[in-house]
């Protein structure tokens, strides 16, 4: 830097404006407070210390209220284009809505596809399907079928087969309630946002399969079964979320399979809903997928099993691992005389014929949808369980199976194969029997083809299913801390949904709308 030169030096020292500088001294306060104290008198000099004391608190107060703001409260948090949706609604809704997991530090770890916007949806597309329970199912109220957040009654009459401790972690569960426990299960999702402008990912909770439930088994036309579908179609497109992207960043739960939504012509089975264009971008979870559709994810049927911790689930593995089987395998079915070559009837006539190895539940004689101690205990006491086709490729009771330690034996590759590997390894051998069903029909044992496993392989194979029960199983949803790091089917198939909709997003746009 160079030095100074005499000029400025001069402005240095007299000051910007040419007056000499001048320097405070204590000596200059000391003759100041001489002066103060010849003119001025006592009581003028506390009243102005008085006044000035006044002021100083007045400025601290106003420069306390023009700091920055605190951190905004769940409802601060909500756009404009969210607010104006809680205004009239109930206060119990409101606070169901506002029910958001904390921000964390390590926020995008936790989520790191994302975060998933919820749409409050009119409730004729779920709130009113619930109220209205009677009426979903021609042949039987749904009433109880979908109460408790679709989780059903609390199976009091287990009891004496599974611990008691662990007795309020059973529910008599509807295998078709999904569509309920899945908004249950969102709504207090880690990795919800209700910022619709922070959202990689928009979740619809419309209530499909019950919506179409009651039209399903009755003589309805193809466009009174289609209507539902249609209207919350009509409703979300002019969704401003939904016109950004024509709804490849949403998604929905199907508590359904898929085929009941994929009806071709207007005389044929179902509805269409997944062939109307509006659905030609929207990803969906479903209890089985179509094995061409890559917008589909298929996630376990809802079984009784929902522990609140992860304490419970080791509790509940450990109880079946130590389990004493007195069957080598077991079949919960009953016989379909409609179908001509009923394989169930064929599966339960080798069960009775080996009655001394195999332990049988009739459903025409023991009612197992509506739930009964006998269908669990006969998996509980089981090496194997029988697991054919139900009316579609894949069966609930495979999962009534699993979660008691049974080994599933198959007789369709489809009923296992390309539907559950986000659950389940994927090695099928490793956890399960295949015969084919053919082989059965032209005289193969079973009982001869589950003899010829050791022991070390039962214990082997059981042990690959014990370890898969957490992800099979659907966590309680009030349960406070939940399952922690211990991840269930939701948070497994929500999350393969999220990871789907990010990779499409970079793939069309060239950017991830999580982590730009």
């Amino acid at each position: 830097m160079l030095p100074l030169s005499n000029s400025s030096s001069q402005v240095k020292d007299r000051g910007v404006h040419g007056n000499p500088k001048r320097t405070i001294t204590a000596f200059d306060f000391k003759k100041a407070f001489n002066f103060v104290r010849s003119h001025v008198s006592f009581h003028q000099f506390a009243w102005a210390l008085i006044l000035f004391l006044l002021e100083f608190c007045i400025f601290l107060a106003f420069t306390a209220t023009t700091r920055a703001p605190s951190p905004p409260t769940a409802a601060d948090r909500l756009s404009p284009v969210r607010r104006p949706q809680l205004q009239g609604t109930p206060p119990e809704q409101v606070s169901q809505q506002l029910l958001v997991p904390p921000q964390h530090p390590d926020d995008r770890a936790q989520c790191k596809y994302g975060r998933v916007y919820v749409y409050d949806l009119p409730p004729i597309f779920n709130k009113k399907l619930l109220e209205n329970c009677q009426d979903l199912d021609p042949r039987r109220s749904q009433c109880a079928a979908v109460s408790n957040d679709g989780f059903g009654p609390n199976a009091t009459t287990l009891a004496g087969t599974v611990p008691r401790e662990l007795a309020h972690a059973w529910y008599w569960t509807d295998l078709f309630a999904g569509e309920i426990i899945f908004h249950a299960r969102i709504s207090t999702y880690r990795c919800r946002t209700m910022e619709p402008e922070s959202a990689a990912a928009f979740y619809v909770p419309f209530y499909a399969g019950l919506a179409v439930s009651k039209y399903l088994f009755t003589n309805y036309t193809a466009k009174e079964r289609d209507a539902p579908c249609q209207n919350l179609l009509r409703w979300i497109k002019g969704q401003p979320q939904w016109k950004r992207s024509n709804g490849s960043d949403h998604f929905l739960m199907l508590g359904r399979s898929s085929w009941d939504f994929r009806r071709a012509r207007d005389g044929d089975w179902g509805t269409s809903f997944l062939l109307m264009p509006l659905m030609r971008q929207m990803f969906r979870l479903t209890i089985e997928k179509s094995l061409g559709d890559p917008l589909e994810v298929s996630v376990p049927y809802p079984s009784g099993f929902h522990p609140r911790t992860t304490s419970e689930v080791g509790q509940w593995q450990e109880f079946v691992r130590s389990r004493k089987r007195s069957s080598l395998f077991t079949f919960v079915g009953g016989k379909r005389g409609y179908i001509k070559n009923d394989f169930r009837a064929l599966l339960l006539d080798q069960c009775y014929e080996e009655s001394d190895s195999c332990k049988a539940v009739d459903c025409a004689k023991t009612p197992c949808l509506d739930g009964a101690s006998s269908v669990l205990e006969a998996f509980l006491d089981s090496d194997f369980c029988l697991q054919p086709r139900g009316d579609s490729v894949t069966r609930r009771s495979t999962f009534d199976c699993m979660l008691a330690g049974s080994i599933p034996v198959f007789f369709w590759e489809g009923t296992i194969g390309g539907q559950y590997e986000l659950y389940m390894s994927d090695q099928p051998e490793s956890f399960s029997v295949f015969i084919h069903r053919n082989k059965v029909r032209n005289g193969t044992s079973i009982r001869k083809v589950l003899e010829g496993y050791s022991r070390e392989d039962v214990k082997r194979m059981r042990e690959k299913v014990i370890d898969m029960i957490p992800r099979i199983s659907y966590a309680f949803p009030a349960a406070e801390g939940g399952l922690g790091n211990l991840k269930d089917a939701f948070d497994i198939g929500v999350e393969e949904v999220l990871r789907r909709i990010v990779k499409t997003a970079k793939i069309h746009t060239g950017r991830d709308p999580y982590h730009e």
